[in-house]
């Protein structure tokens, strides 16, 4: 048997057109068999298709069509963010040009763990995370994984230089990975503040930090995941100030509109903070994952940093050659950063805030139609590209088996949310091909499937 071909290295392309044809040609066929933006069936079904497909996991002797097979079993078996009709999460249909750079980062598989890994990649990362962290006012950032790595790292990066006893304030609204990460950290137990209107109440804030005692974070958010809301970011840091309190904001969803003209000022407050969270395989059209944590301080980051001789022997670093251990927890990452940098500079940030714009656009016709449709409720206008609503007086178990009844037809895909004590259905509309008719088709699925 020869030798299998590599995906880099001189001949490596030659060896990759032909699997790219298979690989698009099996996106195609798959996508034609789903017919829709979910697999029909349930779980079970879609779960018996793939297993009649893979066969053995490990066989004797290899398959030159498995993938083709595979890859025509994942397209049809999946949730497609670039059907208007699959609208429940925050998870975008990826940008084409960004998903080619991401072929590349696959091909030449570098590994950000040192310098003699990736020497063009580590250089790359540098630049554009500076220059992200520069848009929103702060003064660094590193790549993570998404929202939930970037929150434990702020938490991280705040315990280092405050202690162990640093306390959480958050809102009940925050991500739930905030409190996970207090937890994987073993700090003491977060105090978490209500939120009746889906955001943090500033002056309910500022009375705990007045009966508080001991090291504090205080973790807004600009862009929540049930609602798509901003909590008040001025009256939070001015609040963070006052009592000398450390503020970190979470603005993975929210955080692209610093690209927006016509949306920026809704991020007010947002250069005050010590730490954000960024994403932008949210409202940013990159495949995941592309997240970041900017930090107000470059110097904070040295916490991070540690020792490893093959990696970042100090008389490597003294001569010159960079040290990559202190931009992440991680040992092994890929350059997760090629793709942004693509997009940024293929779209420009006109392009992007044009997006931008047109989702958030789409949200609020979106909000139009449901007001206007004498069977459906809304839960409040959008901030961003989230909106709730719910057939109007259905229960909760309606509401919820219109969901599900949708999800195992393969007919559409919509989120779940609980507000003002209620169900509600959630439409995220991150898809700026998706266009009137399929706005009105949503809701008329929607209407179509509640229970009597």
């Amino acid at each position: 048997m020869s030798t299998p071909p590599l995906a880099s290295g001189p001949h490596g392309p030659d060896a990759l057109r032909p699997l790219l044809d298979t690989v698009l040609g099996a996106l195609t066929t798959g996508a034609a068999a789903r017919g829709g933006p979910l697999p029909a069936g349930g779980p079970d079904a879609v779960a018996a298709r793939v297993t009649d497909v893979l066969g053995d996991v490990l066989p004797e002797h290899g398959d030159p069509d498995a993938l083709r097979d595979l890859t025509h079993a994942l397209a049809a078996g999946a949730a497609d963010p670039a059907d208007p009709l699959c609208a429940a999460h925050l998870h975008c249909p990826p940008l084409a040009v960004a998903t080619a750079a991401d072929l590349a980062v696959s091909a030449l598989n570098p590994s950000l763990d040192s310098w003699d890994q990736a020497p063009a990649a580590s250089a790359l990362e540098a630049r554009v995370t500076a220059a992200l962290a520069a848009r929103i006012g702060l003064a660094d950032a590193v790549v993570t994984t998404g929202g939930t790595e970037a929150n434990q790292l702020a938490l991280l990066l705040a315990r280092e230089a405050h202690g162990a006893n640093l306390r959480l304030v958050c809102s009940a609204a925050a991500h739930h990975s905030l409190p996970r990460a207090a937890w994987l950290l073993g700090l003491p137990d977060p105090v978490v503040l209500p939120a009746p209107n889906g955001t943090l109440d500033p002056a309910a804030l500022d009375a705990a930090l007045t009966e508080l005692t001991g090291p504090l974070l205080v973790a807004a958010t600009a862009g929540t995941t049930d609602a798509g809301l901003i909590d008040p970011l001025p009256e939070i840091a001015a609040r963070c100030a006052a009592h000398r309190v450390r503020l970190h904001i979470d603005a993975a969803y929210g955080g692209a509109l610093a690209l927006s003209d016509r949306h920026r000022a809704l991020l007010t407050g947002l250069d005050a903070a010590d730490t954000v969270a960024l994403d932008l395989h949210k409202l940013g059209w990159q495949p995941v994952a592309t997240g970041f944590l900017a930090v107000a301080d470059a110097a904070g980051l040295d916490a991070l940093h540690q020792r490893a001789d093959y990696l970042n022997a100090g008389d490597d670093t003294e001569a010159g050659l960079p040290d990559l251990l202190g931009r992440s927890t991680r040992t092994t990452r890929r350059p997760d950063v090629l793709k942004a940098a693509v997009t940024l500079r293929t779209l420009g940030r006109t392009g992007l805030a044009d997006l931008i714009d047109q989702v958030l656009t789409l949200a609020r016709d979106f909000a139009d139609r449901v007001e206007a449709h004498p069977g459906l409720e809304l839960y409040d206008r959008p901030t961003l590209a989230t909106v709730l609503f719910r057939p109007a007086h259905a229960s909760d178990d309606a509401v919820a088996a219109v969901r599900r009844t949708l999800l195992h037809e393969g007919r559409a895909v919509l989120g779940r949310a609980r507000a003002d004590g209620r169900l509600w259905l959630k439409a995220t509309l991150l898809n700026p091909h998706t266009g009137p008719d399929d706005l009105a088709h949503l809701l008329k699925l929607a209407e179509g499937h509640t229970p009597a």
